[in-house]
């Protein structure tokens, strides 16, 4: 997505480093870094035109935080699930009765206060900046605020980014990582968007804080022989859509044991048990066990490729001015109930 600096005028007017690694680790070998090229972004693009910006993200984010830390969760699980199908659009917000992002089985569980949240900032820097900023830009930077919240060093997010008018492909989403995936499967996933095995280990790190339904890792009820699984079955017995803490130890802060759990044998899906398993990612998950700092700075640097993937197009994009939920071809009462019945999403409490 490549603007000129008239284009990108056109559009506002119109519309890390390792702490300690291993001494027996060579740093290429564990450093995954961004990018540089941000596709005509920039981390300065609403500078002139909504100085406020950050300032009105982090207070937004920071009171959404204390009245529910699981909003971390949330916005960290929409954001990738935003970002992964079709890059940082903000495609997954629509909501479409037919072929809306949040009604497909790989978004099951999104938190709706995180939903909501996206749309209450875009209110409020609507109201401050006029529609200069899209709903893409603004889940991009809650989710960084939330994470810097949390203790994860700072890390910028390109930003310019438009949004996407329609919902993303039900086959795009359909690639995004499921719970039930094995090592090899989890590195193809996100070897096809550019991610690599250290990014892979660091983002399931995401699931030091959030939950899960039982239905989500009940292929692992058949393991008899492991005392935590039939811990996790037994109160999951008889309610499929009972949650379950991602992390048994500290569920509600953002650390890093999650991979103490992994390596004392209590990951909760499927897949956090299969980054154990496979000689790599185990010895990624081993160090971030012992190294929390190793793992917070990774964690951002990662978070930063994730927040890199291209977006909607200049020819396809927009700022959604009305609303989040739908697209500026609707005008400002949207669409009709028949079409927006994926609204009832939203009251869902999850």
């Amino acid at each position: 997505m490549a603007f000129s600096r008239a284009a990108k005028l056109g559009m506002v007017v119109v519309a890390v480093l390792l702490l300690s690694a291993p001494a027996a680790l060579s740093l290429p070998s564990l450093i995954s870094m961004p990018n540089n090229d941000a596709g005509g972004l920039s981390y300065d693009f609403h500078d002139a035109s909504c100085p406020n910006l950050d300032q009105m993200v982090h207070d937004a984010v920071k009171k959404a935080k204390e009245a529910d830390v699981g909003v971390v969760a949330g916005l960290l699980r929409l954001s990738f699930h935003d970002c992964f199908p079709q890059g940082c659009d903000a495609s997954i917000l629509l909501l479409n009765k037919f072929w809306g992002e949040l009604n497909m089985p790989q978004n099951h569980g999104i938190r709706r206060s995180a939903v909501h949240l996206i749309e209450d900032i875009r209110k409020a820097v609507h109201e401050a900046c006029g529609a200069t900023v899209s709903c893409a830009d603004i889940l991009n930077l809650a989710t960084r605020q939330a994470v810097m919240q949390s203790g994860v060093p700072g890390y910028e997010v390109p930003l310019g980014r438009l949004d996407s008018p329609w919902p993303a492909a039900l086959k795009k989403v359909q690639e995004l990582p499921g719970p039930g995936f094995n090592a090899t499967e989890l590195k193809e996933s996100l070897a096809s968007r550019g991610l690599d095995t250290t990014d892979l280990v660091a983002l399931s790190g995401a699931h030091t804080i959030g939950r899960a339904s039982c239905r989500s890792f009940s292929d692992r009820f058949h393991e008899n022989n492991d005392g935590f699984v039939r811990r996790l079955r037994d109160n999951c017995t008889g309610n499929a859509d009972r949650l379950q803490e991602l992390d048994v130890t500290t569920p509600d802060t953002f650390d890093n044991k999650y991979y103490s759990n992994l390596v004392n044998g209590e990951g909760v899906l499927s897949s956090d048990m299969a980054l154990t398993r496979d000689a790599e990612t185990g010895m990624l998950v081993r160090n971030f066990a012992g190294n929390q700092g190793w793992f917070f700075s990774q964690f951002g640097t990662s978070m930063r490729k994730v927040a890199h993937l291209p977006g909607a197009q200049e020819a396809n994009g927009q700022i959604r001015r009305y609303s989040c939920f739908w697209n500026n071809a609707w005008g400002p009462a949207g669409p009709p109930a028949a079409y927006l019945a994926g609204e009832e999403l939203l009251k869902a409490s999850v």
